[in-house]
């Protein structure tokens, strides 16, 4: 069993567009659920689909530009099982110049750090990605 769902999630993303493999499985939660939404909205995965029957997995198709290399260059875990890290919505600086995201998990739902500065809401500061 997998203490970190979130971090296990990212890096099997990283690690399938690395052997340019199309498409990922995980297990399935409502919060890995609303993590792979918002990559889909950044344009980091493809498409997203959540199995009905038992046991629960979520698939996800991961996004390939025109010359066929990986949207997903890195990703950074920030806050982690052992050292949960929070931010303020000011604190929540854009990532490599507004060519990544830092995704944070707010009350008001999973959002990137230019969405936590519009709405001001601040929350854990899950991982990076660019």
């Amino acid at each position: 069993m997998v203490s970190d769902r979130v971090g296990d999630f990212i890096i099997r993303l990283k690690n399938a567009g690395a052997i340019g493999n199309p498409m990922v499985t995980a297990p399935h939660s409502k919060h890995v659920e609303a993590i792979a939404n918002k990559l889909k909205e950044l344009g980091f995965v493809e498409r997203v689909e959540v199995s009905k029957t038992a046991p629960m997995q979520i698939t996800v198709k991961l996004a390939y530009d025109e010359r066929g290399t990986h949207k997903i260059t890195d990703v950074k875990r920030i806050s982690k099982p052992g050292r949960r890290l929070y931010v303020s919505s000011t604190e929540a600086h854009s990532v490599k110049n507004g060519m990544g995201a830092r995704i944070l998990s707010t009350p008001k739902g999973i959002l990137t750090d230019k969405e936590a500065r519009k709405v001001r809401a601040g929350g854990e500061n899950l991982f990076e990605i660019w």
